[in-house]
C-alpha cells in the first residue's frame, strides 16, 4: 500500500514513521521511539493526544447516534455546542452553519457574504479583499482569497477569481517605525476603495496571526483600523479562526484582542473536537442570516455537506469545550505564554510570540531544516515553514517539558 501524503514531495523524502500511539504531548512509533509533539499535529491536539475525556465522550455518541441528515433533523450534541460557543462569541454572532473542515468553512463564509448582497439586490459585489501571503484552505474560493503569490497555490492561480490583496505590518522584536508602515497601507486600502468600494463584499483575514505564511504576526491596533475603513464603504468582515481560535493567541478568540471592531462571519474548525474528528462551523451576524429569508428557494443558503453537524464530532467538540474553560486549562495556557516571553534564544531573528505560540527565523531553510532534523534526534518534533521555526505546543505540556525543549533547541543553537 502506498499513501500519497499531503505538502509532501515523496520523490525527496524519507518514508513516513508508522505512529502506533500517542498520549498527551508524545507520539509513540513502531519502534519504540517516543517524540514530543510540539506543533500539536497541525495545530488541532490542544489537550494533546487520546484525552480519555474526549474518547469516552465519543465512545457515548456513537452508541446512542452516530449520524443523521442535518435537513429535515437536529440533535443535541449540535444543539449543545452552538450554545457553549454563543456563551464566548459577542451578541451579534449568534447563527452556526456547520460543515467539516476549514476551507469548507470559509467558503461557505464567502458564500454567504456575496449571496448577502445579491439577495438585497447589490450584485455588482463580487470583489474579496485579504491579507498578502495569507492561507485559507485548498478549495478553489479559499485559495482565490489566499491571492495568486501564495506559496502553497501556485500551480492553480490560473483558475482564481480577482482580489484585492493588502500588505502585513509584520511586527517582532526587531520591528522599528511600525505605526508609520500601518498609517501608509491604510491609506492606501483607503484610495482603492474610494474607487472600487462599491464592488468589494468583503474583507477575510486571520486575525493577528498568518500561520502558514510562518507564524508572522502584526498588531491588533491595525486590524482594528483596517476593519473601521472597509466598512465606511459597506463591506463585511470575515474572521478565520480556524488556527487562531481555542486560546492559541492567548485569548478565547483572536477577536478579544479587538477592542470596538467585530466580524461579521467568523470561520472555526481544527481545535474544534480536540483534534479527535473533522468539524467547522461558520457563525454569522443576524443581519446576514436574515438576508436569506424568503418565501422563495433560490434566496436560501443552498450548501452543506453529507456529514454536517455530524453528532459524533459535535460531542467530541462540547467535551474538548469543557475542558478548555476549567481554570486548570486556563492556568496551564498562561503558563506557557509567560514561559515563551521570558525566555531567551540566541542566534535566530525575528522572534515573536503570541499565546501559546512562540515562532523565529533562521538564516535559511535549509539551517531551519537542519535545526528540525537535529531535534527530532532527541525527540522533539517540529515541522518549519520556511526558514521560520515555531512551538504551537498542546495545552497539556508541563513547565518542565517546555523547559527541555527549550534547552535542546539552545544546545543546538549554540
Amino acid at each position: 500500500m502506498k499513501i500519497w501524503r499531503p505538502f509532501t514531495q515523496e520523490k525527496i523524502v524519507p518514508p513516513a514513521i508508522k505512529v502506533v500511539k500517542g498520549d498527551g504531548l508524545y507520539l509513540y512509533t513502531e519502534n519504540g521511539k517516543k517524540y514530543a509533539d510540539m506543533i500539536s499535529s497541525w495545530w488541532v491536539n490542544i489537550h494533546g493526544h487520546a484525552n480519555k475525556e474526549i474518547a469516552e465522550a465519543i465512545s457515548k455518541q456513537a452508541a446512542t447516534l452516530e449520524q443523521v441528515i442535518f435537513t429535515a433533523f437536529s440533535h443535541q450534541p449540535a444543539e449543545e455546542i452552538a450554545e457553549k460557543l454563543k456563551s464566548v462569541l459577542p451578541n451579534s454572532l449568534n447563527k452556526f452553519f456547520f460543515s467539516d473542515n476549514g476551507s469548507t468553512a470559509v467558503e461557505v463564509a464567502l458564500k454567504m457574504a456575496y449571496q448577502f448582497f445579491k439577495n438585497n439586490g447589490e450584485t455588482n459585489r463580487k470583489i474579496y479583499m485579504h491579507l498578502e501571503g495569507s492561507y485559507h484552505g485548498d478549495t478553489y474560493g479559499a485559495m482565490s482569497v489566499s491571492g495568486r503569490k501564495s506559496m502553497y497555490h501556485f500551480n492553480f492561480s490560473d483558475f482564481f477569481f480577482d482580489t484585492i490583496s493588502i500588505k502585513v505590518p509584520e511586527f517582532h522584536e526587531e520591528t522599528q517605525n511600525i505605526e508609520q508602515r500601518e498609517n501608509k497601507i491604510i491609506k492606501g486600502v483607503e484610495k482603492t476603495l474610494e474607487q472600487r468600494g462599491h464592488e468589494v463584499c468583503a474583507l477575510i483575514v486571520e486575525p493577528l496571526l498568518q500561520a502558514a505564511k510562518g507564524m508572522v504576526v502584526y498588531r491588533s491596533e491595525f486590524l482594528e483600523r483596517l476593519i473601521a475603513t472597509v466598512r465606511k464603504f459597506g463591506v463585511l468582515v470575515i474572521f478565520d479562526e480556524v488556527m487562531t481560535g481555542f486560546y492559541r493567541t492567548g485569548r478565547f478568540f483572536a477577536m478579544d484582542y479587538l477592542k470596538h471592531e467585530k466580524p461579521d462571519l467568523l470561520c472555526i474548525s481544527k481545535a474544534l473536537t480536540g483534534g479527535f474528528l473533522p468539524l467547522s462551523i461558520t457563525v454569522a451576524t443576524e443581519q446576514i442570516y436574515n438576508a436569506f429569508l424568503s418565501d422563495d428557494f433560490s434566496k436560501a443558503f443552498i450548501h452543506g455537506h453529507s456529514y454536517t453537524g455530524n453528532p459524533i464530532a459535535c460531542a467530541a467538540a462540547c467535551k474538548s469545550f469543557d475542558i478548555l474553560m476549567r481554570e486548570e486549562t486556563i492556568r496551564n495556557i498562561k503558563a506557557i505564554e509567560e514561559f515563551h516571553k521570558r525566555t531567551k534564544l540566541q542566534n535566530v531573528h525575528n522572534r515573536r510570540s503570541l499565546g501559546v505560540m512562540t515562532a523565529f527565523d533562521m538564516t535559511s531553510v535549509e539551517a531551519a531544516k537542519e535545526l528540525a532534523d537535529q531535534l527530532f534526534e532527541k525527540g522533539i518534533f517540529v515541522r518549519p515553514l520556511g526558514k521560520t521555526v515555531y512551538l504551537l505546543p498542546p495545552y497539556c505540556i508541563s513547565i518542565d517539558e517546555l523547559d527541555w525543549v527549550y534547552r535542546e533547541i539552545s544546545h543546538v543553537l549554540n
